[in-house]
């Protein structure tokens, strides 16, 4: 008799195409378990995987990447750098000590989606004002939970990250992936992360003109608490603009998208080199190197959250945060005038770079969210006193 009403609630395995089923001899339990299961995250190869909505119930389209950050939340979700993106976390519970005034590192949030395994809907921390579900919904941000992040996490390091949408689970595969196939990623992803307007952070120090692309508001405040002088720039300001602020430096940081596009940032940089010392961040280094005449390839997964970085000088290892898709290509240096600073220590990606003859030098990791990031800056100290 119990057989029978076993296979009446029978719930799937929604961790794959495949199509196992569970069975549980709980059928009350397993019945209000698949009532709660109201969104999916379908990915470009098929593979689906089963969850519930939280945030705003919008459909999402985006890249799927992971990251594993174990905190720091709060700042991916407004990191200009995520746009597009649909953003997995690999920690489990997220959201436990909510969301305070300070850690933004934008106004507004940029990645498509946030899917996680778990999110706390009742955080405690003193300095929070809001819990991760409200703001989400107050920014309409759409969310995904209940989800096998592990299973998830590798899919994705095998198959490469790949375009994905979060949709309503009674949608059916054919329709979910036609829109998925449909949707372009934006074509001009500088014009919406960067600032509109000039503006200036005085301080008594040298003077740095900063070209956002995208920049966070901690790479902003680290310069500042240095006491350089900032002009923060649009990324479209030209080159001869930025030479007539007269900087003692300038510095390209931030940015979204496939830094091979931006032809007018790349020609904007190569008119700059040599004429003013240059320190790329993030987006900053794929431009130098494109600049310079590397090539600049897309990861398979990318690199999002901590690793460890090998400073090539001294040998020593700085733990780093990243957040980045692509990567330079190391075999496209000889000839260029560049030479590798920093390797990853996990998959020889370039990490760092430096100009052998111009004073120029650049990073792949985010410098101002590790201790050991300081040693990037005071390179650039020393590049400016030189």
């Amino acid at each position: 008799m119990w057989l029978a009403k076993v296979k009446t609630h029978r719930l799937p395995v929604f961790r794959s195409k495949a199509k196992s089923i569970r069975y549980s001899i709980k059928g009350k339990w397993l019945l209000r378990e698949v009532k709660s299961l109201n969104k999916k995250l379908l990915l470009a190869d098929g593979t689906e995987f089963y969850g519930q909505a939280f945030g705003a119930m919008e459909d999402a389209f985006g890249q799927v990447i992971f990251v594993t950050s174990m905190t720091g939340y709060q700042e991916l979700l407004t990191d200009p750098a995520l746009l597009g993106y649909l953003v997995v976390m690999t920690y489990p519970l997220i959201g436990n000590y909510g969301i305070n005034r300070d850690d933004y590192e934008a106004l507004q949030p940029y990645l498509s989606g946030f899917i996680v395994r778990e999110h706390a809907k009742d955080p405690c921390n003193f300095r929070m004002n809001k819990n991760l579900e409200d703001y989400l919904k107050k920014m309409k941000v759409p969310g995904l939970f209940g989800v096998d992040t592990r299973q998830l996490t590798r899919h994705i390091r095998q198959h490469g990250s790949m375009k994905a949408a979060i949709l309503e689970a009674e949608v059916c595969k054919k329709e979910g992936l036609a829109r998925i196939d449909e949707y372009c990623y934006e074509n001009n992803p500088l014009a919406l992360t960067s600032t509109k307007n000039i503006y200036q952070i005085p301080a008594s120090g040298k003077r740095v003109v900063l070209i956002d692309y995208g920049t966070k508001s901690s790479i902003i405040r680290s310069f500042s608490d240095r006491g350089y002088h900032l002009t923060v720039v649009p990324y479209d300001t030209s080159a001869a603009d930025v030479l007539e602020l007269n900087p003692d430096a300038v510095v390209l940081a931030g940015g979204a998208g496939d830094p091979n596009h931006f032809t007018g940032a790349i020609e904007n940089v190569k008119e700059m080199m040599g004429k003013v010392p240059l320190f790329g961040i993030s987006m900053g280094q794929y431009l130098l190197a494109l600049a310079a005449g590397a090539k600049v390839v897309p990861m398979k997964y990318g690199h999002h959250g901590s690793a460890p970085v090998k400073e090539l000088a001294s040998g020593k290892i700085l733990m780093t945060a990243q957040n980045h898709h692509y990567s330079v290509c190391a075999d496209s240096l000889t000839g260029t005038g560049l030479e590798i600073t920093h390797i990853s220590v996990n998959d020889h990606n370039v990490q760092g770079i430096r100009h052998t003859k111009a004073k120029a030098l650049a990073v792949q990791f985010q410098p101002e969210s590790s201790a050991d990031g300081a040693t990037v800056f005071t390179a650039f100290q020393q590049m400016l006193a030189d």
